[in-house]
C-alpha cells in the first residue's frame, strides 16, 4: 500500500480525501457498462478485499441467504425556478413537506440560506409554496397548494448534484424493485440489480424480500445526522428475516435504507412488522441485530453512513476496503460502483 493512499484514509475510514475523478458523472450505461456490470468490492472480515463485477453476486452468496431490498420509487423531486431550486424531501403526516431551497449555479445547485417563515414562492405551473418554519438549518416545513406527487410528475426533475454534469431521465434513477413512489433520491444500492440478475439469484436459492423506506434529500454537510424517514417492514419480510437468521443463513441488506428499516423493526430483538417514522441511527455503539451483510455504494468522507458500515464490517475491514477502493479507483455516488460487506 502506498503512503499516499494510507494518508487519504484516516479515523476508521470516516475521514479521507475523495478526488473529483472518482465521482461517477453519469450512469454506467452511458459509459458502455450494463447496470449489473459495475465493479463490486467484497469485504469479509479481516480478509483482503476482493474485486468482482456485480454480475458475480449470485456466486458470492449461498442458497438460503436472503437479500432485503427497498421498493421505494424515486420522485422527480427538484423543481427549478429562475434562480432557485426547491428539493422536496419528505412528506409529513400533517400534510406539510420538508423541502430544501438551493441556489441554481451553472452546473447544478448549492445551498441557499435565505427564506423566511410565511414567505410564498411562486412555482412553475401556477403553483405556490409557503414556507412554514425551519425544521433544521437546511430544511423547511412547507405547504404546496396542490398534491405534491402529482405536481412533481408534471414539473419536477430528478435531484442532481454538481458531480453529475447533465440531466438524466427519471428512469435512470429507478431501481428494478421500485414500486412505491416516495423517495427524494434513489435508494441507489439496488441500482445494479437487473431482472436477469434477480433470476440468477433466485435460481441460486437466494431469497429476495422487500421493505419500504422513502429517502429524504442527501446530506452533503459533514457530521449531519440522518433525518427521520418513513418506512414499512411487512409481516412476510419480518418473518423471512427471522427464519433466515434462525437457520444460520445471511440476511444481506441492499442499501443503508434497508438496514435502517430492519434495525428499527428489530427494536425488541426479533424483527416484527412495523411502519411509521424512524429516527434510528446505526452506529458501532448501537450495533446491528437484523443484518449480517450489506450491499452499498461508496460513501463520502465522514458521512453518517460510514458509522453504519463500521457497525457491520468492523473498523479495520472498513478502512482496508476504502483504501482498496481509492487505490483501485472505484467510482463513488449513485452511478458508481458497489461494495458487498459480509460479516464473518
Amino acid at each position: 500500500m502506498t503512503t499516499e493512499v494510507t494518508a487519504e484514509v484516516a479515523n476508521a475510514a470516516l475521514d479521507f480525501v475523495l478526488r473529483p475523478a472518482l465521482s461517477a458523472q453519469e450512469p454506467p450505461e452511458a459509459r458502455g457498462v450494463g447496470r449489473d456490470g459495475v465493479r463490486l468490492l467484497v469485504s469479509a472480515g479481516d480478509g483482503e478485499p476482493a474485486h468482482h463485477r456485480f454480475t458475480d453476486l449470485p456466486g458470492l452468496l449461498d442458497p438460503g441467504d436472503l437479500i432485503v431490498v427497498n421498493n421505494s420509487a424515486t420522485l422527480p423531486a427538484a423543481v427549478r425556478l429562475d434562480r432557485l431550486a426547491v428539493h422536496f424531501s419528505t412528506a409529513r403526516p400533517d400534510g406539510t413537506w420538508l423541502v430544501e431551497l438551493r441556489r441554481r449555479t451553472a452546473t447544478a445547485t448549492e445551498q441557499y440560506r435565505g427564506g423566511a417563515p410565511g414567505e410564498w414562492l411562486p412555482l412553475p405551473g401556477g403553483a405556490t409554496l409557503r414556507l412554514v418554519a425551519r425544521e433544521t438549518p437546511r430544511l423547511w416545513r412547507a405547504v404546496l397548494d396542490r398534491d405534491v406527487e402529482t405536481y412533481l410528475r408534471g414539473y419536477g426533475a430528478p435531484i442532481r448534484y454538481a458531480y453529475v454534469t447533465r440531466d438524466w431521465p427519471i428512469e435512470a434513477y429507478q431501481t428494478v424493485f421500485a414500486t412505491v413512489p416516495g423517495s427524494a433520491e434513489m435508494p441507489s444500492a439496488a441500482r445494479p440489480f437487473t431482472p436477469e440478475l434477480v433470476t440468477a439469484l433466485v435460481a441460486r436459492g437466494v431469497g429476495i424480500a422487500p421493505i419500504t423506506l422513502h429517502t429524504g434529500v442527501a446530506s452533503p454537510e459533514k457530521d449531519e445526522p440522518p433525518y427521520a424517514e418513513r418506512y414499512a417492514v411487512p409481516e412476510a419480510t419480518a418473518r423471512l428475516v427471522d427464519l433466515t437468521l434462525g437457520s444460520g443463513r445471511r440476511v444481506v441488506a441492499a442499501g443503508t435504507t434497508v438496514v435502517r428499516a430492519l434495525e428499527t423493526a428489530a427494536a425488541g430483538g426479533l424483527v416484527t412488522a412495523s411502519e411509521g417514522w424512524t429516527t434510528h441511527v446505526v452506529t458501532p455503539a448501537t450495533g446491528v441485530r437484523a443484518v449480517t451483510g450489506l450491499i452499498t455504494g461508496l460513501h463520502e468522507p465522514r458521512s453518517s453512513h460510514l458509522m453504519m458500515l463500521t457497525a457491520i464490517a468492523g473498523e479495520r475491514p472498513l478502512r482496508a476496503a476504502y483504501e482498496a477502493a481509492l487505490r483501485e479507483r472505484y467510482l463513488w455516488h449513485e452511478f458508481g460502483d458497489a461494495h458487498l460487506i459480509l460479516r464473518t
